[in-house]
């Protein structure tokens, strides 16, 4: 007889992936076990292995879901209409504002990748890929005179503002919606006035 899918199937899986985040984040990948990770879910190991066969699946599962909306949120905001500066203001706003409630997933994304089979890491690396050419286009409208005969120096600009938006994450994880707006103006600021005198 064909198991049925429990009518919380989505809210278990959700829960169970906010749990195994923690581990992954705070253990590592290698040191957690399923039975750890049954653990903090709160579940038992039996009941866990009917979500996810192998902590490699639980892992991926974390990330796919992580990055995948995480590359919605940022390219998908509505820009239609704005300035570039506004563009460019709007997005990294939007970025540091979907990091929120994210600390752990977001740092099982450097540790995590790694561990699992290259397939999965270039599914990983296109959401990663895709946000990156989308603030990429976005500086580079803002100042295409500077970037057009220089692509190194647009990922170079790229990449700054991404550190510095993992900075305030990795400091002020627990800031409100406020102060995110505070720092994503500055971190605005300092890259349109920073990319107009290269």
């Amino acid at each position: 007889m064909v198991r049925t899918i429990a009518k919380d199937h989505d809210q278990k899986r959700d829960q169970i992936l906010k749990s195994a985040a923690k581990v992954f984040a705070d253990q590592g990948f290698d040191r957690a076990s399923m039975s750890m990770l049954a653990r903090e879910c709160g579940i038992s190991k039996a009941n866990i292995y009917h979500y996810y066969d192998s902590k490699d699946a639980l892992l991926f599962d974390i990330l796919d879901t992580y990055l995948s909306e995480l590359r919605d949120q940022i390219c998908g905001i509505p820009l239609e209409g704005l300035a570039p500066e506004d563009k460019l203001r709007a997005t990294i706003s939007a970025t540091l504002k979907a990091y929120q409630g994210a600390d752990n997933e977001h740092r099982v994304q450097s540790t995590g990748i790694p561990a699992l089979p290259e397939a999965q890491q270039e599914i990983l690396r296109g959401y990663q890929r895709d946000m990156v050419g989308h603030m990429s286009g976005l500086i580079r409208a803002v100042a295409p005179e500077v970037f057009d005969s220089d692509k190194g120096k647009l990922y170079a600009a790229t990449m700054s503002v991404f550190g510095m938006l993992n900075w305030f994450y990795m400091w002020n994880s627990k800031a409100g919606a406020k102060a995110r707006e505070e720092y994503a103006n500055l971190v605005t600021d300092l890259t349109l006035n920073g990319v107009r005198g290269l």
